[in-house]
């Protein structure tokens, strides 16, 4: 039978720049608690006649009372690893601010994190700092200048696995050059404090639990392939078993050696060396003068105006700030929306991703490579016409492409964090498959990523997450290839920051930031339940409305069938990592899907 979970309706406190609490709901459909929950979200701006919600979840949903929320006072910092989230909230009690504890933790994922967190990948990291100004840092990975648009394509035509695994495989890594240029503009502690523990825990070890073992194993085949891979990840050709002390002593004095000296090191001095020796070992391009000449570049964030809320996320070459515009804008026109997890909610929301995804992957590239439609794509009477187009009984449909489809993804991993100041970071990086390359840097101790995939590396065929994507984003030297990464930042209609989210999980990450942001305003869930609710994802080509297993209710799939959709049950493929404003200060929730953590004070 189904589960009907009700969700109280929610008054605006008009006294107070924070939410009033309000007892939460529970995805279990359990009685409400007696005391109220943090993480409630305040009224949405337009006023609305809401009568009691009632939201369709299926009663054998996996993750019911599995997502765990974090409270605290002051500051708060939620992460992929719960080592890495301690380092943060450690660095905020040294009177760090929310970059310093952004660049600490960043370092210690690359250490606790191989699978995603890193210093051989690149990311996009949104600011906003006390005053209230945000900003967006680009430090995604960039092509070689030996890259040549059909290099990944065999002599019939067909994507070449070399995009994938090895050295030919690996652009120029974002990560240090990123780090550096933010706390070069906003930190406040020393440079060698932030990266001195994780030093500490590549040298010392830490103790490998099962989600990093499971990883590891996972890939033992691809990262067997490489010696340095080999030596550093398995143990007699097998991952370490969960409980191992896990050291990585070369890791260790790469990072002092970054400690030290900063990007320079890594761009012109030692480390670029063992890189540059690395490609060469293996057929790379990556030259020094690729390393020396890899900028970080800030950029305009885009700014997104959704039921009297605004929503802060990353502009191109992330495409994922694109596409979340596309389906909130078109997603705002149909007022209060169905109750979450019925068929017509499902429906609209399918539509209004499937031509947020063509619209992504027919235009979008690096906006200095080419010229992009950003201001026509994200504006409102353009939502307008994707909205009319929508039958409100009927799929569209879209000429279809193979499928592909990975069982998991931790190749991305997002943390968000907010200090006791007010500011505030939100941070994705990426390796793009996972352990990137395989590929580990022979003397330095860290992985390389396989970013070069995520261009259009074949004309008409997908890539690693299925994207059919356009001559917008074809290789070119020096360009970045378009990423889904989709870092946000809320305020609520006081202009309050309210909500700081991302995720991993390639091309599902613009949905799934979507689904959180729209459960707190729209469905107004607490964090806990915006964030452990089931997800669906559509992304236009294959089309396919996918869910996830033992979501939704039978009774909401079967009319989406009945509408002509075709729907199809996966695992769980993203990691919302988010902070939320209380009453009493913030809430963290790490998803439940993956085992990050979330930690304040």
């Amino acid at each position: 039978m189904p589960l009907l979970v009700t969700i109280a309706l929610l008054g605006a406190c008009a006294s107070s720049s924070v939410p009033a609490p309000q007892p939460a709901p529970t995805p279990s459909g359990a009685a409400a608690p007696a005391t109220p929950a943090p993480g409630v979200a305040p009224a949405p701006g337009p006023a609305t006649d809401r009568a009691t919600r009632r939201a369709l979840i299926a009663s054998d949903w996996p993750l019911t009372g599995r997502a765990k929320p974090v409270a605290s006072r002051h500051a708060m910092v939620v992460s992929g690893h719960p080592l890495a989230s301690d380092v943060g909230v450690a660095i905020l009690r040294r009177g760090g601010n929310a970059v310093d504890a952004a660049v600490a933790v960043a370092f210690a994922l690359a250490v606790v994190e191989p699978v995603a967190g890193n210093i051989g990948g690149g990311g996009f990291m949104l600011i906003r700092d006390p005053g209230g100004t945000v900003r967006a840092l680009d430090y995604r990975e960039a092509a070689p200048r030996r890259a040549t648009p059909g290099m990944y394509v065999d002599s019939t035509g067909k994507p070449a696995a070399s995009s994938l695994t090895g050295h030919l495989s690996v652009a120029v890594p974002g990560s240090v050059a990123g780090l550096w240029e933010a706390h070069r503009k906003y930190g406040k502690l020393p440079w060698r404090a932030l990266v001195a523990p994780a030093i500490a825990l590549a040298r010392d070890g830490h103790v490998l639990d099962g989600p990093r073992s499971h990883q590891i194993a996972r890939e033992a085949s691809r990262l067997a392939r490489f010696p340095a891979s080999r030596a550093q990840f398995l143990q007699n050709g097998e991952a370490p078993p969960a409980g191992t002390r896990f050291v990585q002593a070369e890791l260790a004095r790469t990072l002092e050696l970054i400690a030290d000296s900063g990007p320079k090191v890594f761009y012109r001095g030692q480390i670029a060396d063992l890189m540059v020796r690395e490609m060469e070992r293996g057929g790379g391009l990556i030259t020094r003068d690729d390393l020396g000449r890899y900028r970080a570049k800030w950029r305009a964030p885009l700014q997104i105006d959704y039921r009297g809320y605004t929503v802060y996320t990353m502009p191109p070459p992330s495409g994922g700030g694109v596409t979340l515009a596309e389906i909130l804008n078109t997603m705002e026109g149909f007022g209060p929306l169905p109750a979450f997890g019925s068929a017509r909610l499902l429906h609209l929301q399918a539509e209004a991703m499937r031509r947020a995804y063509a619209d992504r992957n027919a235009f979008l590239g690096d906006p200095d490579f080419v010229s992009l439609p950003l201001k026509r794509l994200v504006s409102k009477a353009y939502a307008a016409e994707l909205r009319a187009a929508i039958d409100p009984g009927r799929a569209t449909g879209t000429t279809s492409a193979p499928v592909v489809e990975a069982e998991e993804d931790t190749s991305t991993t997002h943390y968000s964090i907010v200090d006791a100041d007010g500011g505030a970071v939100s941070c994705t990086t990426t390796l793009n498959n996972d352990f990137g390359s395989a590929v580990t840097v022979t003397g330095a101790g860290f992985l390389l990523n396989d970013e070069m995939d995520d261009f259009a590396t074949a004309p008409g065929k997908p890539n690693l997450y299925g994207l059919v994507q356009g001559e917008a984003n074809a290789i070119a030297p020096g360009k970045r290839m378009l990423s889904a990464m989709t870092p946000s930042i809320v305020l609520d209609p006081r202009a309050s920051l309210v909500l700081v989210l991302g995720s991993p999980g390639g091309s599902r990450i613009p949905t799934a930031v979507y689904q959180v942001i729209t459960n707190v305003i729209d469905q107004e869930m607490s964090l806990v339940d915006a964030v452990a609710a089931p997800r669906l994802h559509h992304q236009g080509l294959p089309d396919l409305i996918h869910v996830e297993r033992a979501g939704f209710v039978p009774a909401s799939i079967d009319s989406l069938e009945a509408m002509g959709h075709r729907v199809s049950a996966w695992g769980f493929k993203t990691d919302i990592n988010a902070i939320m404003r209380t009453a009493a200060g913030w809430v963290g929730v790490a998803d439940p899907r993956r085992g990050g953590g979330a930690a304040g004070y």
